[in-house]
């Protein structure tokens, strides 16, 4: 353990977070995706068995810094694909976002443009969250000079 750093971060997804640049994504995906499939085009699975996506969401953005350059640094998916169905744990998922990350838009998606910006990011994180589609991808920005990192 480490003080300020959120129990739920091993060190494989510290590291990973850590090795991120700016514009890479980070996918975070429910316990019914197939991560492993996924993960074999990108920089690598990261499991979180056992984590809800609320704990896991919340932990990441306590370090990450979200993309300030581009419209939508944050991603989700919704019920069946179809790009404006949210269930219960996407609206907690957006709640968390906005209080991570005051004035950031999230971007409801459809399925197939979802799940193909999935295969490309840096990282894949599998949590435990038995939610179907409680998925979010998560943009990296960057700390510019003089700020705290």
């Amino acid at each position: 353990m480490l003080n300020g750093i959120p129990g739920c971060l091993g060190p494989q997804l510290l590291f990973n977070l850590r090795a991120m640049g700016h514009g890479d994504e980070i996918a975070l995906v429910d316990a019914n995706y197939p991560a492993q499939t996924d993960a074999l085009g990108t920089g690598g699975l990261v499991r979180a068995d056992g984590i809800a996506m609320a704990g896991i969401l919340d932990a990441v953005l306590q370090l990450l810094p979200l993309d300030a350059a581009v419209e939508h640094a944050v991603m989700i998916a919704t019920v069946g694909g179809d790009g404006k169905t949210f269930d219960l744990v996407h609206v907690e998922m957006c709640n968390i976002v906005a209080r991570r990350a005051a004035n950031r838009p999230v971007l409801a998606m459809q399925g197939a443009p979802f799940y193909q910006r999935v295969k490309s990011a840096h990282t894949i994180v599998a949590t435990g969250e038995p939610c179907l589609y409680a998925n979010i991808i998560l943009r990296k920005g960057a700390i510019g000079p003089g700020a705290t990192a």
